[in-house]
């Protein structure tokens, strides 16, 4: 221990209060219910019983949400030291376990390390980045983190360097990831993993408000009430001048506007009270992204489906068209993945071996090509979730039947018309209000994750739960038919 410069029993105290906790964590992160909920749990049951086991937190969730800061809060609130490693890139095992002393310029791993500089064997200690860590001839870090993150093996934790065991234990880890995919299983498996989604309009307002807009105006000189953000102006860069689930472009934006502001007052130049949305062009220029609207439902085979990305949920439109030919011939554009592909394959299918319940004639799909597409193809495009879009799509096709308005939809199908619950469902809540829809088609199974939503999130929609594809056509097509 005296290699780490840390005597057995170096351990900073917890002398927190779970008021004060609760205040450090609501002060520096709006929003985040769920996870500083968590936070609290572990921290009331390490009150009542000191030597818990600390457990291994996994904060995952679209990039700028607060990953990364939460750590330092969690650290503030407690009373113990930060430490923060970016694992990104890592490919070598010895930066986790250090170097056998027979190498030149061994060294201890960067655990050890970290808590060397911390001075303290129970700090708070971000792992950052943990799914983008690599592997190659030098071993894999990712294996190498599995004795450090599990609560059983990390008692007894041998660095090489020291070749001797060292208690990681005390230690409370918060791991951040934005893809679970790329983390191997039996790493996934020693974390315990919460979702940190992205924030809505509200919330992001808020944060710019209470944080971004203080921050930004102290780290570009500008005196405090020189100049005041209108609520509305705010609203206005977050829908005109970014996409993001998080906040990282906002205050990017919040920071250009605030270089614009400083050298005018350098300059002597006269500035507004109150910034309000007439002045935006002037300090970011043109509008850079146009909210998605739903359209109106004047022509048959357009559909309303909701979809996941990683910079939150959006809105897409299925369409279909019929044209004369020889061949009944099926063509997909739209810069489709091979899943979506499928899909529409699996929907057409659907829709021909069930033409007599639909009443559809068996000749348009001898005599008739059919073709779907997806809007915006410069944008890649794949998952199941479209599946319910495309055969109400086709069908509204068939029929000429008009699709029922401010409707929008997303579940995946199979052959037998089963429809299949999809995630992201919060994203892609926040993304129909936003483009006005009132009604949403979901699968039965999904209903579970709409109830852990905040009401607020959901006020003004009516959810229409499905188990067959069948319920979702009487759902969504009108009997009245299109005017062409």
């Amino acid at each position: 221990q005296t290699i780490v410069g840390l005597p057995w029993g170096t351990y900073s105290r917890d002398n927190f209060s779970l008021p004060h906790a609760q205040r450090v964590l609501d002060r520096d992160h709006y929003g985040m219910e769920k996870v500083k909920e968590r936070i609290i749990e572990h921290l009331a049951v390490l009150k009542l019983k000191r030597d818990l086991r600390s457990p291994i937190l996994c904060l995952y969730g679209p990039p700028g949400v607060g990953k990364t800061s939460l750590g330092r809060s969690v650290a503030e609130a407690l009373g113990r030291k930060y430490v923060r490693v970016s694992l990104g890139g890592l490919h070598d095992e010895a930066e986790i376990r250090g170097h056998r002393r027979t190498y030149i310029g061994a060294m201890m791993g960067r655990i050890l390390q970290n808590l060397q500089k911390a001075g303290t064997s129970n700090p708070v200690f971000v792992l950052d980045e943990v799914d983008k860590v690599g592997s190659d001839f030098k071993g894999d870090p990712a294996s190498a983190l599995l004795e450090v993150l599990d609560p059983e093996q990390n008692t007894t934790f041998h660095d090489n360097y020291l070749d001797i065991d060292y208690d990681l234990s005390k230690i409370l880890f918060i791991a951040t990831a934005n893809n679970l995919n790329t983390i191997s299983q039996p790493l996934l498996d020693r974390m315990e993993l919460i979702e940190v989604s992205g924030y809505i309009l509200e919330e992001k307002i808020e944060i710019a408000m209470r944080h971004l807009i203080p921050k930004q105006m102290e780290a570009h000189g500008i005196t405090k009430g020189t100049v005041r953000f209108h609520r509305n102006t705010v609203r206005a860069i977050i829908d005109s001048y970014t996409r993001e689930s998080g906040v990282r472009a906002l205050e990017k934006k919040i920071a250009k506007i605030m270089r614009r502001l400083a050298r005018k007052i350098a300059s002597d130049e006269a500035v507004p009270a109150v910034l309000k949305v007439d002045h935006l062009r002037e300090y970011l220029g043109p509008v850079e992204y146009t909210r998605d609207k739903y359209q109106d439902n004047r022509y048959a085979g357009v559909v309303t489906g909701l979809a996941w990305t990683a910079v939150g949920g959006e809105i897409l439109f299925v369409e279909s068209s019929l044209s004369r030919g020889k061949s009944a011939k099926l063509t997909i554009t739209g810069n489709l993945g091979d899943v979506m592909k499928e899909s529409a394959i699996l929907a057409l299918e659907y829709v021909h071996s069930h033409a007599a319940q639909l009443g559809i004639e068996e000749s348009l799909f001898e005599n008739w090509n059919v073709h779907i597409h997806v809007p915006e193809g410069a944008i890649p495009k794949d998952g199941p979730s479209a599946g319910i879009t495309m055969v109400t799509s086709l069908v509204s096709t068939f029929t000429r039947r008009k699709v029922k308005s401010n409707l929008a939809m997303t579940g995946e199908i199979t052959l037998r018309g089963k429809v299949l619950p999809v995630g992201g469902i919060k994203e892609k809540i926040l993304a129909a209000k936003r483009a006005g829809i009132r009604e949403i088609v979901l699968c039965e199974e999904n209903r579970k994750d709409v109830e852990e939503i905040n009401q607020t999130y959901v006020e003004g929609l009516t959810f229409h739960y499905v188990a067959d594809i069948m319920q979702v056509i009487d759902t969504a097509l009108l009997d009245e038919k299109v005017k062409d």
